[in-house]
């Protein structure tokens, strides 16, 4: 399991991180929880079992982070880059209401480890698994040692719709007896074997692939194959550059994106201390 830090002003559109997110959807079109609650390997709170938290280095460079089952380690890590990694912040929202400045100046290194039975029975688990519980330690070691307490708000913001386009809707729903699940992608492409427009909208929510948090409003219901290929807005303008985004979502799917306004789920800091001594 990799942890990824990026600030607000850095894109998340990498094919890693839409892997990712897309474990979890592929996991609801089957109908299945992901929720943390749902994975239960343990009768105790999820936490590390030891933790050092440090000032790092004046004038550090190089944010970072990583980990495996079980442990986390972040060097020249700011308090923002942690609550980014713990809570799925999207990155085109603003900084959450109540974040001080500190918290994305000051920065630390992190190194936590969980006790060995809990670390046995994550590496038994799923990288999806993995990925929540190691999110709920991440939470709870913000809470022990920098007070944080969040929660979330509902706020009207600017949205897209996503709606079938006016030229034609181009895909075919799954059978009703073909299971959906399997996915592949890199920057400018995705193939997705069956998945609701619901789940596609959080998707791209997640991955920021449009800037803002995307709503289905196509009135579809069941899953569809989606293939889709672009040209990443930075790599427009180039020789052999293809359609953005937008345009291939309605050349190739027969889908649109409308901007409006509408309620986002939207982090709150409610309070924060800087960290306790080791």
């Amino acid at each position: 399991m990799t942890w990824r830090v990026y600030s607000l002003r850095q894109s998340v559109a990498t094919a890693a991180f839409l892997l990712a997110a897309c474990f979890d959807l592929v996991a609801s079109a089957h109908g299945q929880d992901v929720s943390p609650a749902h994975i239960d390997i343990t009768a105790k709170t999820l936490a590390f079992e030891v933790v050092s938290v440090r000032p790092a280095k004046p004038n550090c460079l190089g944010m970072s982070t990583d980990g495996s089952p079980g442990r986390y380690m972040g060097r020249c890590i700011t308090l923002w880059g942690m609550i980014y990694n713990a809570y799925e912040v999207r990155s085109f929202q603003d900084y959450p209401p109540g974040l001080p400045a500190w918290a994305d100046k000051d920065t630390f290194d992190i190194e936590a480890k969980a006790d060995d039975d809990t670390t046995a029975a994550m590496k038994k688990l799923s990288m999806r698994e993995q990925g929540h519980m190691g999110r709920e330690m991440l939470q709870s070691l913000l809470a022990e040692r920098f007070k944080l307490r969040v929660h979330y708000d509902s706020r009207v913001q600017p949205v897209y719709e996503l709606v079938l386009a006016k030229g034609g809707f181009k895909l075919k729903p799954l059978p009703a007896d073909e299971k959906p699940g399997g996915m592949s992608g890199g920057p400018g492409r995705m193939t997705i074997h069956g998945m609701s427009f619901e789940a596609f909208a959080h998707f791209m929510s997640l991955s920021n692939l449009a800037g803002r948090t995307v709503v289905d409003k196509t009135g579809l219901t069941g899953n569809y194959d989606i293939d889709l290929k672009w040209t990443p807005d930075d790599q427009q303008g180039t020789p052999d550059a293809g359609p953005t985004l937008f345009t291939a979502l309605e050349e190739q799917l027969g889908l649109k994106l409308v901007p409006a306004k509408g309620p986002v789920e939207t982090l709150v800091i409610d309070h924060v201390e800087r960290p306790s001594e080791n």
